[in-house]
C-alpha cells in the first residue's frame, strides 16, 4: 500500500508512549524557556534554539537523502509561514517576563481554535457543527476570565501579568495563522521536513536581527542550568519532538494523533506548578479546564 493507505487507523502502544511523550515534552517547553531567560535575553535565547535546531535539521535531512532545496513554488509561503513563526516565538519568549510559564501554556493553546475558525475559508468542508460552536465559547469565557485576573491587585506575576498573558494569546493567534498559511498553500503538499526548515531559518535570522536590533547583552558566562534548557529546547522540543509528530501524523489517523494534544496545557500547567512553584489560581484551573473541555468539543467528528 502507498500514500494515505498506510495509516493506521488505530492508536498502538508505539503512538500512544509517543504521544504522551511529545506532549510532556511540549508543557516543559515554557518551563524551560523561563529558566533559560535567568542568563539569555528572549530575541537572543529563540534565535539560537532555530538557529540550532535548523543546522540538526539539515544534517537529519542529508543523511535520510531528503531533497530540501529543488524549485516548487514554496518560497513565498514559507517565508511567510517562517515570519509568522518569528513572531510567535517573541512573544512567547518576551511574555515570559512578565507572566508564569503554567499560563503562557494554557493561553498559548487558544491556537487550534484559531485554526477551527480559519479552517472553513482554506477547506469549505471544514466548517463547524453548533457543538464545536459551543466548545469555542467555552474555552474563550474561561480564558477571558483567567485573563482578568492580570489586572487585579492580587496578580501572582507581578502588575505587569495582563502584558505577559496579551503576549501568549498573540502567540496563539499567530501560531493558528501560521497553519492557516501551511494548509492554504503550496506548503501543504511540500515534505514536512521543508515546511520546518522554512520556520526554523527565517526565524532564527528575524529573532537574531531582532537581538541585535534591541541591544540585548550576549551571555558571556550563562549558568548551567540555562545551557541545559536551552538544549533541551532545542534539540528535543524543536528538533526531535517536531519530527517525531511528523511521523506520527504520516502513520497515523491525523484525528486520533491530533486528540492527544490536550494533554499538552494540563502537562504545561502541572509542570509550573511543580518545578517552578507556580501558584494554581481557581481562575487558571477554571480556565484550563475549559479549554481541555473546548478542544475535545471541536475535535469531535
Amino acid at each position: 500500500m502507498t500514500g494515505n493507505d498506510q495509516r493506521r487507523h488505530r492508536l498502538d502502544g508505539l503512538a500512544v508512549g509517543l504521544l504522551v511523550l511529545c506532549c510532556g515534552i511540549w508543557g516543559l517547553n515554557q518551563v524551560a524557556a523561563k529558566v533559560a531567560l535567568a542568563d539569555f535575553a528572549p530575541f537572543t535565547q529563540a534565535a539560537l534554539r532555530s538557529t540550532g535546531a535548523a543546522l540538526l535539521l539539515l544534517g537529519w535531512a542529508r543523511w535520510r537523502r531528503i531533497a530540501l532545496f529543488e524549485r516548487d513554488r514554496t518560497l513565498r509561503a514559507g517565508v511567510a509561514a517562517g515570519v509568522l513563526f518569528a513572531a510567535e516565538f517573541a512573544c512567547i519568549f518576551v511574555g515570559l517576563q512578565f507572566t508564569t510559564a503554567s499560563r503562557m501554556v494554557v493561553f498559548l493553546y487558544l491556537s487550534p481554535f484559531v485554526v477551527a475558525l480559519g479552517m472553513p475559508m482554506v477547506a469549505r468542508g471544514e466548517r463547524l457543527a453548533a457543538s464545536q460552536w459551543a466548545g469555542l465559547a467555552a474555552a474563550f469565557a474561561g480564558v477571558a476570565w483567567a485573563f482578568a485576573e492580570g489586572f487585579t491587585p492580587a496578580a501572582q506575576a507581578g502588575p505587569r501579568q495582563w502584558l505577559g498573558d496579551a503576549l501568549g494569546i498573540a502567540a496563539a493567534l499567530l501560531w493558528g495563522a501560521t497553519t492557516l498559511v501551511i494548509r492554504a498553500t503550496r506548503l501543504s503538499s511540500a515534505a514536512a521536513e521543508k515546511t520546518l526548515l522554512y520556520q526554523l531559518a527565517v526565524s532564527g535570522l528575524l529573532l537574531g536581527l531582532a537581538a541585535e536590533l534591541s541591544g540585548e547583552p550576549w551571555p558571556t558566562a550563562p549558568g548551567a542550568l540555562s545551557v541545559a534548557s536551552l538544549g533541551f529546547q532545542t534539540v528535543v522540543v524543536t528538533f526531535a519532538s517536531y519530527l517525531t509528530w511528523f511521523w506520527l501524523v504520516r502513520h497515523y489517523a491525523a484525528t486520533r494523533v491530533a486528540a492527544f494534544t490536550l494533554l499538552t496545557p494540563v502537562a504545561g500547567l502541572a509542570a509550573g506548578v511543580v518545578l517552578l512553584s507556580e501558584p494554581l489560581t481557581l481562575r487558571l484551573g477554571i480556565a484550563l479546564v475549559a479549554v481541555v473541555i473546548g478542544l475535545a468539543m471541536v475535535n469531535r467528528r
